[in-house]
């Protein structure tokens, strides 16, 4: 159901990069995290971790994961507006309680980014959204 699951996360001075690599780990537990630097708008450091998890078995375990810990309700209800027209679904989620072992879906702010490209065939949003939402409400 997924192709794969692109993720970034930027790594402020006040920030542990170790804490938010152990995140991202969290979250998708065989991610290969790239580093990147960047500078910020006050010419501080920040460190931009992303990479691809695209293995079927990695990207099956993260959505199962993910339909046992959010509110799928919520999350059916968000599924349109955070589609895009060529089927990737974008989530965000909180780097603390991501540290903790838990999802928790934001819709702004710092976080974990997640662009999770859904296998569809024609590769559009309505085919795309038709099948998670299919898998969520197979889980309610």
């Amino acid at each position: 159901m997924i192709h794969n699951i692109k993720f970034r996360a930027f790594v402020y001075e006040n920030e542990s990069i170790d804490e938010i690599s152990q995140a991202i780990l969290n979250l998708l537990p065989e991610a290969e995290i790239e580093v990147e630097e960047a500078e910020g708008l006050l010419e501080d450091k920040i460190l931009i971790l992303t990479g691809v998890v695209s293995k079927k078995r990695y990207t099956k375990t993260f959505f199962n994961k993910l339909l046992e810990s959010v509110d799928l309700n919520k999350l059916n209800d968000d599924l349109e507006s955070k589609m895009d027209e060529k089927g990737n679904w974008f989530l965000r989620f909180d780097k603390t309680d991501a540290l903790d072992e838990k999802l928790t879906i934001l819709d702004k702010g710092d976080s974990i980014h997640l662009k999770i490209k859904i296998a569809a065939f024609p590769a559009k949003k309505q085919m795309a959204v038709d099948k998670v939402r299919e898998a969520i409400l197979d889980s309610i």
